[in-house]
């Protein structure tokens, strides 16, 4: 399990007193030079309305004095959107927004998204035709990429925000739920605008929330997979030549070379997506399995409802990022999160395995830019912390490592076929305690359930005639 307290907390850029508590409007942790700022009148969704405290408990009011009238009506016209919103538990249009908007703000280094341009889409396009090229010879599944792309950080957010939404409606789908049951059964009748706003202000803070958590992950992301799932549209390959150069920057690696090195792994992952057709609901399925196990602080809900004050929403965010939300000490809970972090090593570890392969007697810095993707990993890079941020889940390195010593140990002892056609069903993969033992993994009989399915596709063509003649003389009997 992640570190990050359960909830959706602000990526690390977020201003932070030590105990990572958010520091008090008062000392300077929302000034204007922080969320405040003119492309985000709200800052933390940290404002008053007129009658309300004003001064330094107030950081909208003290924002009057800066504001121009068209900044004020932005103002406005967002906190209408917040209390109109009659959608899901994710106010997916403000995260879309709110996502666009801090892509457009750079990343901390200064530099700003731009288009794409025709020399930067033919590299890409160059690099995955010859990823693809290369991983034909060390992996038995074909080409998954259809196409390949090459993304403005705008363009991905565009991209990925239907798998995120995939992923985090089920965790926020839970809060909603919860904040109608905390009001007593006697006043639930009478408190319907109130609970109808709670949840309206709700959808808007988490879709605040993700949409900026995800405008940070455009500025570092290189592809579309670099949590392991599959965020873009299938079949698509895609690479971010903007941050492939950010991340080139210090590796005494050459540029060609780590723009071929991440256009394997996107390939890798775009053929074991498009070729093992159950694997994408399994992953996308484990996450919402465990999001069912997840249950709310009633009490602390109950606290925030009852001093609830329309006029001061701040505390309700406030209570959804200070760790609200725990996972459940079930079985099935514990089970839901093995089989979500077994398949995300799994599916990782054979990525990392194949792309080695490819390119250790082709790529001279192979070695090094495999050992810099772990280490990226290992000390909770962008992805993880992200995911971990929006979903409560970080893949574990050592498992990462522990996959991909695995499935090269399958691939001496059984060849590049028979380590593939693990992947045919998902009973035959590689379990938790596999990753503990791969030697006694790799050196045991495997079922071979294609000629299982068969059998039994075979029983079920059989004429009723036939079985229904040995139940009855069984029954004779």
């Amino acid at each position: 399990m992640s570190d990050t307290p359960f909830g959706f907390g602000l990526p690390p850029e977020e201003p932070e007193d030590g105990d990572g508590k958010k520091k008090d409007p008062a000392g300077g942790g929302q000034g204007a030079g922080g969320q405040g700022g003119p492309g985000n009148p709200f800052g933390n969704f940290g404002f008053g309305l007129p009658g309300g405290a004003g001064g330094g408990d107030n950081p909208f009011a003290a924002m009057f004095g800066s504001l121009n009238p068209s900044d004020l009506g932005a103002a406005f016209q967002q906190l209408g959107q917040m209390l109109s919103y009659e959608g899901g538990p994710v106010n997916w249009d403000m995260a879309k927004q709110i996502a666009r908007q801090t892509v457009a703000q750079g990343t901390p280094d200064g530099t700003k998204d731009s288009s794409v341009g025709p020399s930067e889409r033919a590299a890409v396009d160059e690099a995955v035709r010859l990823a693809d090229l290369w991983l034909d010879g060390v992996t038995s599944l074909p080409s998954g990429a259809s196409t390949s792309v090459a993304w403005s950080r705008a363009e991905w957010v565009e991209a990925t925000l239907p798998a995120w939404q995939q992923l985090v409606d089920p965790v926020a789908e839970r809060v909603g739920t919860a904040m109608g049951e905390v009001l007593p059964e006697e006043m639930q009748s009478v408190a319907g605008p109130l609970i109808g706003m709670m949840r309206s202000m709700g959808g808007a803070m988490f879709g605040q929330q993700i949409g900026q958590a995800v405008g940070v992950l455009a500025g570092e992301v290189v592809g579309s997979t670099d949590i392991g799932l599959p965020l873009g549209p299938a079949g698509k390959a895609a690479l971010l030549p903007l941050n492939i150069e950010a991340f080139s920057k210090d590796l005494g690696v050459p540029k060609d070379e780590i723009r071929l090195y991440l256009a394997l792994r996107e390939a890798a992952h775009q053929r074991l997506f498009a070729h093992v057709p159950w694997l994408r609901s399994h992953m996308f399925g484990a996450v919402e399995g465990y999001a069912r196990g997840i249950k709310v602080d009633t009490t602390k809900l109950e606290d925030v409802v009852g001093q609830f004050d329309p006029t001061h929403p701040e505390e309700l965010q406030e209570a959804l990022q200070q760790g609200m939300f725990q996972p459940e000490d079930t079985p099935e809970q514990k089970a839901a999160l093995a089989r979500l972090e077994t398949a995300l090593a799994l599916v990782e570890g054979w990525v990392d395995a194949v792309v080695h392969e490819a390119a250790k007697s082709r790529l001279t810095g192979a070695d090094a830019l495999r050992e810099t993707l772990r280490r990226r990993r290992a000390s909770g890079g962008p992805a993880e912390q992200t995911f971990a941020t929006l979903i409560g889940l970080q893949l574990r390195p050592r498992r990462l490592r522990d996959a991909a010593r695995l499935w090269a140990s399958l691939t001496d002892a059984r060849g590049v076929d028979g380590r593939d056609r693990l992947w045919e069903h998902p009973d035959m993969l590689p379990t938790a305690s596999d990753l503990d033992d791969p030697d006694g993994f790799v050196h045991h009989e495997q079922l071979d359930f294609s000629e299982l399915d068969k059998m039994l596709g075979e029983a079920a063509d059989e004429p009723d005639g036939k079985g229904g003649k040995d139940s009855k003389d069984d029954t004779d009997q």
